[in-house]
């Protein structure tokens, strides 16, 4: 495996696993990882539903930090362990984003997200009466708003997470359908020398491609992008690590010739082989 470090990680101090952060940890080093990026969530104002209490995706960063630090002792000599962070962002709490990117010395913040208008496209109820391509359109332009507006971040994270949710998914989804709003948005993420996730995660949630799909990473890159970090978004040991030989070939088809990791915020790259 010629990726090496899994940037996109969640343990159960994400609301939306319960593995323990040392399972996590073992299942890396067993794969032959040498780093690992914990990003748990963190999303202000996610909306309580009947399988979500309130505060679910508020993170305890004291909590994680302490298990964190103990594990980065204990497994000092087998992996490297890193203090990252997924933060949703909406523009009704960039100030508490502002507030909490700036509290603490993370390794990485991901930005990501995860709600349109206050709502999660989770559920289908959420694009009742519309169309997929409306309801695409309308997310892309809430991330370009996002991305304009808020700075605190290294890359903008798994940039086509809508299309997950679609009731057609990504059978009629392209960037050549989109490419107006996503040349905006990945002309925007140079501007501010911010990077972009290659998510391996859509796999397991159906789609035909990562997240976002190759034609978009070709694009970042003919743009000059060269910031790109990996990451399974794996929440439990099974998906860590996953698709990652795909996702080095990918890369290369798409002219990467090195990923990247974050420490204390500064990218170092690493060389891609196959």
């Amino acid at each position: 495996m010629s990726i090496q470090s899994d940037c996109h990680l969640h343990s159960n101090h994400s609301g939306d696993s319960d593995t323990p952060m040392e399972d996590m940890i073992r299942q890396g080093i067993a794969l032959g990882l040498h780093t690992m990026c914990f990003t748990e969530h963190n999303d202000f104002g996610f909306p309580e539903t009947d399988d979500l209490p309130k505060d679910t995706f508020l993170l305890n960063v004291d909590s994680y930090l302490y298990e964190l630090l103990a594990l980065r002792e204990k497994y000092a000599d087998q992996i490297k362990l890193l203090f990252g962070l997924e933060l949703g962002l909406q523009p009704e709490v960039f100030r508490e984003n502002a507030v909490l990117a700036r509290s603490y010395e993370f390794d990485f913040i991901i930005a990501s997200s995860h709600l349109l208008h206050g709502q999660d496209p989770y559920y289908p109820s959420f694009f009742a009466g519309k169309t997929d391509e409306s309801v695409y359109r309308d997310y892309f332009q809430s991330e370009l708003d996002n991305i304009r507006k808020f700075s605190n971040f290294d890359v903008y994270g798994h940039l086509d997470y809508i299309v997950r949710y679609g009731a057609s998914k990504d059978a009629d989804y392209s960037y050549d359908k989109y490419k107006d709003i996503l040349d905006a948005i990945l002309t925007t993420l140079l501007e501010k020398e911010k990077g972009l996730e290659l998510n391996t995660g859509g796999i397991k949630y159906g789609m035909r491609d990562f997240h976002p799909t190759m034609d978009v990473l070709k694009r970042y890159r003919e743009l000059g992008g060269e910031i790109i970090t990996v990451g399974s978004d794996a929440h439990d040991p099974a998906h860590i690590a996953e698709h990652f030989d795909r996702a080095c070939e990918v890369l290369h088809a798409c002219g990467f010739r090195y990923y990247t990791i974050f420490e204390k915020r500064v990218p170092e790259y690493k060389k891609l082989s196959i």
